[in-house]
């Protein structure tokens, strides 16, 4: 969802049809006033806000500086609108904590250009998902398994059964929750399934294995190894 907070009704009127005819969700606002009460109250917080300089009530470079000082707000990108030949207010915008600006009076594509290439640079950098305990290291995004440093092959029951134990060690699992959580709710085998399971498992982990501890009459959990 793109905010576009614009005085003139002409002009938000045309940002908001281009943003939708090129695939975004867009929203406007006409003051400063409006659009701040709207972003300190809602739970769904726009992807990007396009914010004209000049507008009824507080400026944009006074509300650029309030979203910049507030946790909630301080990570939205900002695009600022400035009028054509003010250079002081792209450097003011720049300096405030705007990621990009745009002088008046700009062509919808542009528009649409610098939105897409400032979504582009601030979204999130893609991190691996890293699990591990002791020797045993888990690569989710590249689904790899190793014992220091070497590699194993898992079933996938094996693996997701793994997968859950690395991410919630300390925790017990009753044979019919791993049931559940790796089978299905839809799984009507024997809890036996889950023993063997964890025997090959343990087998596959080596010494390592020896984390997976038997909870008596309960169940089985991973122990963290201390270092």
């Amino acid at each position: 969802m793109i905010w576009c907070v614009e005085d003139d009704n002409s002009i938000r009127d045309i940002e908001i049809y281009t943003l939708k005819s090129t695939g975004f969700d867009a929203r406007g606002f006409e003051d400063g006033d409006s659009f701040w009460k709207e972003l300190v109250s809602t739970d769904t917080l726009p992807e990007l806000v396009l914010m004209d300089i000049m507008l009824p009530g507080e400026d944009g470079i006074t509300l650029l500086k309030k979203m910049r000082e507030m946790p909630k707000t301080e990570d939205i990108p900002v695009i600022m609108a400035t009028a054509k030949g003010m250079e002081f207010d792209k450097v003011q915008s720049l300096d405030t904590g705007a990621d990009d600006y745009l002088v008046k009076p700009f062509g919808m594509m542009e528009m649409v250009s610098r939105i897409k290439a400032v979504l582009r640079r601030c979204s999130p950098k893609k991190k691996e998902h890293i699990y591990s305990n002791g020797d045993i290291h888990m690569n989710v995004d590249g689904h790899i398994v190793s014992i220091d440093g070497r590699v194993i092959n898992l079933t996938f029951k094996e693996y997701e059964m793994l997968k859950l134990f690395l991410s919630n060690q300390g925790i017990v699992y009753t044979r019919d929750q791993l049931l559940s959580e790796i089978w299905g709710v839809d799984y009507f085998g024997e809890t036996r399934t889950v023993d063997m399971h964890i025997k090959t498992l343990r087998q596959k982990l080596g010494e390592s294995g020896k984390c997976i501890k038997t909870v008596r009459n309960v169940g089985y959990r991973m122990e963290t190894f201390i270092e």
